[in-house]
């Protein structure tokens, strides 16, 4: 990857003149079956574009309540997208469409925040990388199509879900208005997201990205890392999900209600139990007072694996 990086063609992308990026964004539009795509440096900001390509200042995005943009992008499409959120809650990040259809809001006059769109994401980060089934997309799709309101994909880890289910990208891509996916989780590239949609929506979210100081010179580099990845770290995401299946029986967890590559346990003490398994070398994360994270990728090998599952049932007392 390090050596596409290096003998990367460059041109300068503020222009348009990039050739590799320019290449990378037609290959991933064509993919998901959309017209056109953009790259960003990040997932959070892929997302800010694709929401605020949906929705005005003043209207109302529903999600999930602990959807990534909910979440864990600091209130970044509120504070610079005017834009306000509703969410229904599923244990395992779902579409839960009778929920969903009784928050909707249409345009009622000047007294209520219209509902513009609903925003799904699959795989599901806070719900332990959970898919979302593609006919329960379907059914938002359908549904929200009726009404005229749009649908955003947070598809960061639509890969996983791609390669956990065998559904095709541009199944997925056929069920949102504008998706987001990201080439530095499991694909394991150092930089990189994108922005899929129609090519209005990409023209409108290239000038909000330069206006939010993203506009980028040779990014080219980046998108060369992107690409080696796409070309060769998609099926291979399939050993994350068995590693973390691993994890998870180390974890006393099913290993069978683990879908893709996170684990998510309940520990009264997460805090502790993080610093306890980072003293005996394995890496976890606390996303929550009592919620700890486990992610397998690219840089986890079968006997990284086999070493943290020793240390976590150590740790749990097995």
């Amino acid at each position: 990857m390090r050596a596409a990086m290096a003998s990367a063609e460059v041109g300068d992308d503020v222009y348009g003149e990039d050739p590799t990026v320019s290449a990378l964004q037609e290959r991933v539009a064509a993919l998901f079956g959309h017209e056109a795509a953009l790259f960003t440096p990040t997932g959070s900001l892929a997302n800010l574009l694709a929401v605020r390509s949906l929705v005005v200042p003043g209207q109302e995005v529903l999600c999930e309540s602990s959807a990534h943009i909910a979440r864990a992008e600091l209130g970044a499409h509120g504070a610079y997208g005017g834009v306000t959120m509703r969410t229904w809650t599923h244990p395992r990040g779902q579409v839960d469409l009778p929920a969903i259809s009784a928050m909707y809001a249409p345009d009622m006059g000047p007294f209520f925040v219209r509902t513009a769109a609903v925003s799904v994401e699959n795989t599901h980060n806070f719900a332990g990388g959970a898919v979302l089934p593609l006919a329960d997309l379907e059914a938002l799709r359908s549904w929200t199509a009726s009404l005229g309101v749009a649908v955003h994909l947070d598809g960061a880890r639509i890969w996983n879900a791609h390669v956990a289910t065998g559904t095709p990208l541009a199944a997925y891509g056929a069920q949102a208005d504008v998706l987001s996916v990201c080439f530095s989780k499991g694909l394991g590239a150092p930089v990189g997201s994108m922005l899929v949609g129609s090519a209005a929506a990409v023209a409108e979210a290239r000038v909000a990205r330069k206006r939010l100081g993203a506009g980028m010179r040779q990014v080219g580099i980046l998108a060369a890392g992107a690409a080696y990845a796409l070309d060769h770290h998609v099926e291979r995401l399939a050993d994350d999900h068995e590693h973390a299946r691993i994890l998870a029986q180390a974890c006393g967890v099913d290993p069978r209600a683990v879908a893709t590559n996170i684990v998510v346990i309940e520990r009264p003490d997460a805090a502790a139990f993080v610093a306890a398994a980072r003293d005996r070398g394995v890496l976890v994360s606390a996303v929550g007072p009592r919620t700890v994270r486990l992610v397998t990728h690219l840089g986890v090998s079968r006997g990284d694996t086999q070493r943290a599952a020793e240390v976590l049932t150590q740790l749990f007392g097995g």
